[in-house]
């Protein structure tokens, strides 16, 4: 009876869940946006979040991004405030009113490579929430998890529809594409 209870114990604590927080100094969001005539990109800072592992395999997790520090980076000087001012605004992301946007991870499946999974979850910008899917990798370095991802996000889904083509009629070279991209990647605490 003693065995088998130290047995049942030892395998208890074999399976180890860890939930771990996100460094938001070494963790960044790059984001590209386009349109007709060109594209422009910047980033946005993570705000806070964590990720989960059962036994080093990635499990979950959801993070919180800083709608207020976006930032253009393709652009120098007045043009780039400019930008970055009508980003903030209601024409798009209206950043006084909502100043966090989140993501909180529903599901990971393993797409059978180490560090290779298929992410689903709900990302909640402008209080609409949609389910969102996309590949990610996450890598242990010098005692660090690593998660990085490239998602694309329609705009339109979270009622971002400023010079869209799927709401406006006539825009010509003024036409604002709805997708955008996001270049994420969060890196651990020790």
């Amino acid at each position: 009876m003693m065995k088998s209870l130290l047995f049942f114990s030892t395998l208890l604590f074999a399976f180890t869940t860890a939930t771990v927080n996100v460094d938001t100094e070494a963790s960044q969001i790059i984001w590209k946006g386009y349109k007709v005539t060109g594209s422009h990109e910047g980033t946005i800072k993570v705000e806070n979040g964590e990720l989960t592992f059962d036994d080093g395999t990635f499990t979950g997790g959801s993070f919180d991004i800083d709608m207020s520090t976006i930032a253009v980076t393709d652009l120098q000087g007045g043009m780039a405030q400019k930008l970055e001012g009508h980003l903030k605004s209601p024409d798009f992301f209206g950043v006084e009113k909502y100043p966090t946007a989140t993501f909180n991870i529903t599901k990971v499946v393993s797409r059978g490579t180490p560090g290779d999974y298929r992410v689903t979850g709900d990302l909640t910008i402008k209080e609409t929430t949609k389910t969102i899917r996309f590949n990610a990798n996450v890598t242990e370095e010098g005692g660090l998890y690593v998660a990085t991802a490239d998602v694309t996000i329609d705009r339109s889904d979270f009622d971002v529809r400023y010079g869209s083509g799927s709401f406006f009629d006539n825009l010509g070279d003024k036409t604002i594409y709805d997708e955008f991209e996001l270049g994420i990647k969060l890196v651990t605490k020790k």
